[in-house]
């Protein structure tokens, strides 16, 4: 398929901050005002799906939008674009590249370079016995996790030099803003926290799915075993009860709040199975939370001396649950588009997010 068949975000393309930033009654409001009023900073890392065009000549010949589609949490980031719509007490951040350029939800590398070549090496070298392993050097992954190629292998140490050139100029773009923006935010509600107390939570925002995809669009019949739970998985890098692991390994969120997050999520969502939310199963949490958490600790004693409780989390949802049997039904047969989704169903998850936090914050 060729570049024109995909989904592209026209070359140049510059992504300004108040573009990656969402909050209610913007008309209303300025980005200071909402701040003031808000208590959770989302952060949606791999919203979009769409590629910036100066990377057209580095793809993998056989990407479609389905495939692109699947590599992303697009899906999330309509539910996340709404509850900002309908919610003055949230502020989202939303990363408007894909994590193909580079995945914000990973530490950003020393050497870019070195950390890619490892990875199409290990893509070469996993050829025909199955998926390679990324971890550590997944912050660009050749293969999407259905171990679909994403970007074509270059063939030279020179081709892979044009690559990591055309993917860090274009990262100034969107990314980068990303990044600049989820950090400036972060400290803003800090600033505001150190003043005048309150909690705070910084809530990294995603989807998954619990069925691979293959090379022809279509699912895979069957889900591998200890996939996620069949609505959504709440991460705070602690145990299947929120506790802490390992005495080197802090939890993001205190156990008991994480515990009564889930909660507020079932009596909110509607749901009668409690195993249908899952603590940290099979997700810990990624770079966002962990990052954010480290920050929190940095200022652990001017916190605690100004009534200031900043926390961090992870919420996977299952992507099945928020598109529904019809829409999956079809991702089961062969194609190159995405299907098409209920705008109601997003609607409810919204309105569904909002109920959720406020009852957690009703929780004292």
């Amino acid at each position: 398929m060729s570049a024109h068949d995909l989904d592209l975000i026209p070359a140049g393309t510059v992504f300004a901050p108040s573009e990656v930033i969402h909050y209610a009654d913007r008309d209303m409001r300025d980005l200071a005002e909402a701040i003031s009023d808000a208590d959770v900073l989302v952060t949606v890392p791999h919203a979009e799906a769409a590629i910036p065009e100066e990377l057209a000549g580095f793809l993998a010949p056989g990407l479609t939008r389905r495939l692109q589609r699947d590599f992303s949490d697009a899906t999330a980031a309509r539910v996340m674009r709404r509850w900002a719509q309908i919610d003055p007490r949230v502020v989202a951040v939303v990363n408007p590249h894909p994590r193909l350029v580079r995945d914000p939800n990973r530490a950003r590398p020393d050497d870019l370079r070195d950390q890619l070549r490892q990875a199409f090496d290990r893509v070469r070298a996993a050829e025909g016995a199955g998926a390679a392993d990324l971890d550590g050097v997944d912050a660009i992954r050749p293969v999407s996790y259905s171990n679909i190629a994403m970007l074509d292998a270059p063939a030279t140490p020179e081709r892979l030099d044009e690559l990591v050139g055309a993917l860090t100029s274009v990262a100034s773009q969107g990314l980068d803003v990303y990044e600049a923006m989820r950090e400036e935010l972060t400290e803003l509600f800090i600033t505001k926290g150190l003043a005048h107390g309150g909690a705070f939570t910084r809530l990294s925002f995603h989807d998954t799915m619990h069925l691979g995809m293959r090379p022809d669009g279509s699912l895979e019949p069957e889900a591998p075993a200890g996939g996620p739970p069949r609505v959504v998985t709440l991460s705070n890098g602690g145990d299947a009860e929120g506790e802490q692991r390992t005495a080197d390994q802090p939890v993001t969120m205190p156990p008991a709040d994480l515990r009564m997050l889930a909660d507020a999520h079932r009596a909110e969502f509607e749901l009668v199975d409690h195993d249908a939310v899952a603590l940290n199963r099979p997700y810990r949490g990624e770079h966002e939370i962990f990052a954010a958490a480290a920050r929190f600790r940095g200022i652990a004693g001017d916190a605690e001396a100004a009534g200031f409780s900043p926390a961090a989390a992870q919420v996977e949802f299952s992507r099945a649950y928020l598109l529904g049997p019809h829409a999956i039904g079809a991702l089961r047969d062969p194609g190159t588009d995405w299907v098409d989704e209920d705008p109601e169903r997003i609607d409810f998850f919204a309105y569904a997010c909002k109920r959720a936090w406020d009852a957690f914050r009703d929780r004292d």
